[in-house]
């Protein structure tokens, strides 16, 4: 199923995607729901982030192309985690689908685009085993983790590096059936394919993340964790258009601009 959530005459309103259209749900994914008997076309509607999430989790470093990749810009030997290891984002950076980031008129050049698979946790749960930790999934959705690099080299806790208004856009839509195995992730820009990755080729996985996470921590539904990125990433501008497409899920469009 596809569950999508949409701007309906100023009120947010979760919708189930079928095909081209949506059709419109009283509840929400995360409790109980039923359908209303309308359907709207999906080019026709303002798609809003699929969710408003509780807390907003982020896996650092969780691709062996990606660590490779930081070492060698810093002349570095690769040092790979030896275990999960989590941190957090801000909700006010959230964006929908075709909203623009925004990059501020004080930013370096070096504003970059991560592609991420984010899964959507769907029950309250801790203590999670290997076995029934993809039980507490509703589904995935993409994450494109904008990153100004010469922050992120300065600031201590990356509160403006990750967190700025706009560097989080999310969507379109959540897909809860789908085999983690059989994804890829492919990122444009402005029509250019810049990588392409297997996106389950993480050095710690989804069960492996939400294992580790509640032994300690509660996860609650609409909590989320973003899964990381691999290999290296470029530069946006203003008037650049980013593209994070990963397989059975959909694409996330956002458009790029410069404060003036």
């Amino acid at each position: 199923m596809r569950w999508a959530r949409f701007d309906q005459n100023g009120t947010a309103t979760f919708a189930i995607v079928e095909g081209d259209d949506l059709v419109p749900v009283r509840g929400s994914p995360f409790a109980t729901w039923e359908r209303t008997g309308g359907k709207r076309k999906l080019a026709d509607v303002k798609l809003l982030i699929p969710f408003e999430p509780d807390t907003f989790y982020a896996c650092g470093l969780n691709y062996p192309e990606h660590v490779r990749e930081v070492a060698a810009k810093t002349g570095q030997e690769p040092k790979f985690p030896p275990n999960p290891d989590i941190g957090y984002r801000a909700n006010n950076a959230l964006i929908a689908q075709n909203e623009p980031i925004v990059i501020p008129k004080d930013a370096t050049d070096k504003v970059q685009y991560e592609g991420e698979l984010v899964a959507i946790i769907g029950r309250k749960c801790k203590h999670l085993t290997r076995d029934d930790a993809l039980s507490a999934v509703l589904g995935y959705t993409i994450g494109n983790d904008v990153s100004e690099r010469t922050w992120q080299r300065g600031d201590r806790t990356l509160w403006r590096a990750k967190n700025t208004d706009t560097f989080k856009p999310m969507g379109p839509w959540i897909e809860t059936d789908l085999d983690l195995e059989s994804l890829i992730t492919k990122v444009r820009l402005n029509g250019q394919q810049m990588i392409e990755f297997h996106t389950n080729h993480m050095i710690f996985g989804v069960v492996d993340f939400l294992v580790a996470m509640t032994r300690y921590l509660t996860l609650y539904p609409g909590d989320m964790v973003w899964m990381g990125t691999e290999g290296a990433t470029a530069d946006m501008k203003h008037g650049d258009v980013c593209e994070i497409e990963i397989s059975s899920i959909g694409t996330l469009h956002n458009p790029v601009v410069r404060e003036t």
